[in-house]
């Protein structure tokens, strides 16, 4: 049905822009406990005035190798993947960065052009007198929400999430069911307001592997700097900001620090957005009397001084806040929430692909990535240990497994670097897969987005042509290295390199199909020779030497790939 110009700004005063019927008689939600055992999910009841609240899970927490407690080796409910894959992911980050560009005079809030009586005589005419009591004063928030419900952005931000985008927020409620239990309870364990959980929800919509314009990753959108800085590792195999449990714990950190500094969670939210340095040369450029707390940020808000986005940071914050804690008065009533991840955890001490785990641990491979979107190759990183998180009850049968597993069959894949003139077509008709193959074996890959240097992985699980294929790869290369070169006294295999030139490790990067030589290859550490990495692997060094079209004078350096011959 088309609403007249008034009609549709009337509906807009009462909160009901783009709902099928007004929600205002709802009945007053429970708020949720602030205890460890009894964080909210957020879902979308039906209004009726029985609804009792939800128990819930009790927040994850269990141990990681050397590292501080991350999430809970057992809780119960069925795997439900938390996103649609990567298309649902790049729709996020596209969103997102929308939603960040976006101010509040853009949003699509109704001005001008309609007096307030005439809207609010039109607002009665349709829907009745509105209730005594207001949005934020039918729900209670332990962060500063009813002083600001009336701010100009903040409702222009409320009518945003519950017009244009109502679609992404219904998805992002759903997400927020499956981890606002645990982030709940470490906000409280930290010091700290367990409604900053809404953070999250305008940050990455509650994807972990959400990515910015910026380069920032994950629900908490870290960038590689400040990521290190809190306590996550991050390299070309395990990214920890994209992991849900440590990526949280180190976003209480960096809040309950930024909080501390400046007096204010508003203010704190502002330096989550902008930096703290931003913050502090804006409280001293101008002076704010006798105003405090909150307020500043308000006022701050107000001078031209910082970026529309970080202006608009607090208000969506609380725009977000007020939808999610009772999202049937705003017309959320048929969310269907994610539920909480049920999981142990298990040691993997070397590389291991996550397709071999989903084997071993009879389950799917879409199954572990939803649980370990921190392995970001969907390999364990070689010659170091990690936690992997797999399906409730697998823990024993996955290790006894493991332990008999031949160290050959578990990467069942390669990496290739893309040269020039390459395209997906041709590259995967050099390792007999489909474009599908390997589409679905890199997230995010797009045919268009390919650059030279780029390395991309090459399923060859049950495809033992790959393989043999793999292994002509590596000898075109080998062969082309014989040709006279100008300063080159190592060659490298393009095929079965680890990534980066950094990494001091031993990868087998596939099982070679039957008929064929096996063959391993070391990627170079600092210090060794060909004599020395001869004698680590009981071989012959002319043997050594000749397998790589080495002299006895060649160099070799630190992260060069050096086949070992079998």
């Amino acid at each position: 049905m088309a609403f007249p110009g008034k009609a549709l700004a009337a509906m807009a005063v009462l909160g009901c822009v783009g709902v099928a019927s007004c929600a205002h008689h709802a009945p007053a939600p429970v708020a949720p406990a602030r205890g460890a055992q009894a964080a909210a999910t957020a879902q979308a009841p039906a209004p009726p005035a029985s609804s009792a609240p939800r128990p819930v899970a009790p927040a994850p927490s269990a141990p990681a190798p050397a590292r501080a407690a991350a999430d809970s080796p057992r809780v119960a409910a069925p795997f439900v993947p938390a996103s649609r894959g990567a298309a649902d992911t790049t729709s996020d980050e596209l969103f997102l960065d929308t939603l960040r560009a976006l101010s509040a005079d853009s949003s699509g809030r109704p001005t001008g052009g309609v007096a307030p009586e005439v809207v609010q005589r039109e607002a009665t005419a349709l829907f009745g007198a509105p209730p005594a009591l207001s949005a934020a004063a039918s729900a209670t928030w332990d962060i500063d929400v009813a002083p600001y419900q009336e701010n100009e952005r903040v409702q222009a931000y409320i009518e945003f999430f519950t017009t244009r985008a109502r679609g992404h927020f219904e998805i992002y409620l759903a997400r927020l069911a499956r981890y606002e239990a645990m982030i709940r309870s470490r906000l409280q364990a930290g010091g700290l307001p367990q409604d900053l959980v809404y953070l999250a929800l305008i940050e990455s919509g509650m994807n972990p592997n959400a990515v910015s314009r910026k380069r920032a990753v994950g629900m908490w959108q870290f960038i590689p700097g400040t990521g290190r800085r809190y306590g996550l590792s991050i390299d070309p195999w395990v990214d920890e900001r994209r992991d849900p449990y440590l990526s949280t714990d180190a976003a209480v950190r960096l809040l309950r620090e930024l909080n501390d500094r400046f007096g204010s969670l508003y203010l704190a939210a502002a330096a989550y957005n902008s930096g703290p340095g931003k913050v502090s040369r804006g409280l001293s450029r101008y002076d704010f009397g006798a105003l405090s707390g909150n307020a500043v940020f308000f006022a701050l808000a107000e001078e031209p001084y910082l970026r529309r986005e970080t202006k608009d940071y607090v208000p969506k914050l609380i725009a977000a806040a007020i939808i999610a804690k009772q999202p049937w008065r705003y017309g959320f009533s048929s969310v269907t929430p994610i539920p909480p991840l049920v999981y142990d955890s298990v040691v993997v001490r070397d590389a291991t692909g996550l397709d071999v785990l989903a084997r071993l641990a009879d389950t799917t491979q879409a199954a572990l990535e939803d649980l370990n979107p921190q392995l970001i190759r969907r390999v364990t990183p070689p010659g170091r240990a990690v936690w992997v998180r797999i399906p409730s009850g697998k823990a024993d049968v996955i290790g006894s497994r493991l332990a008999t597993l031949a160290p050959r069959e578990r990467i069942t894949h390669i990496f290739h670097q893309i040269r020039r003139g390459e395209t997906l077509n041709t590259i995967a008709r050099l390792y007999h897969v489909s474009v599908d193959d390997i589409t679905g074996a890199n997230r995010g890959l797009k045919a268009r987005s390919l650059h030279v240097g780029q390395e991309i992985t090459i399923p060859t699980a049950g495809v033992p042509a790959a393989a043999r294929a793999a292994w002509r790869a590596e000898e075109r290369t080998a062969a082309a290295a014989d040709r006279p070169a100008r300063r080159r006294t190592t060659r490298r295999p393009a095929v079965a390199a680890a990534p980066g030139a950094r990494r001091p490790v031993l990868l087998a990067t596939v099982a070679p199909a039957a008929g064929t030589t096996r063959r391993t290859v070391h990627i170079v550490k600092h210090g060794e020779t060909p004599w020395t990495i001869a004698r680590n692997f009981h071989v012959n060094l002319a043997d050594l030497l000749r397998a790589n079209r080495l002299t006895a004078r060649s160099h070799i350096h630190a992260g060069d790939a050096i086949r070992i011959p079998s």
